[in-house]
């Protein structure tokens, strides 16, 4: 990619996060619209955590991958501290893989 298509697509993100504030005061949206593009960010970081974890290389990823992002996931919602939660999630996968359940 070219210096100059990597600075086009920073200056369009700069632009599109800008937006939001800016455009703030001139649009309203009802509370149910409101509520509903929450609900649909997280419809769709929760898409994104579960082919993650499900999927590697165009294939099933295996059991121990899902199983660490489960640790993980459980330890996040407990709200342990973040360093808790990546190593946790990271030995289980390493160890389930190293006892040959890939």
């Amino acid at each position: 990619m070219t210096m100059t298509a990597v600075l086009a697509l920073a200056v369009g993100v700069f632009l599109v996060r800008l937006a939001g504030p800016l455009m703030r005061s001139r649009i309203n949206v009802s509370e149910r619209t409101e509520t509903l593009m929450k609900r649909g960010a997280i419809v769709v970081l929760a898409a994104l955590v579960i082919t993650g974890a499900l999927f590697a290389d165009g294939g099933f990823a295996g059991w121990a991958l899902p199983a660490g992002v489960l640790v993980g996931g459980l330890l996040a919602w407990r709200r342990a501290p973040i360093l808790v939660v990546v190593i946790a999630a990271a030995a289980t996968t390493a160890l389930l893989r190293l006892g040959g359940i890939a």
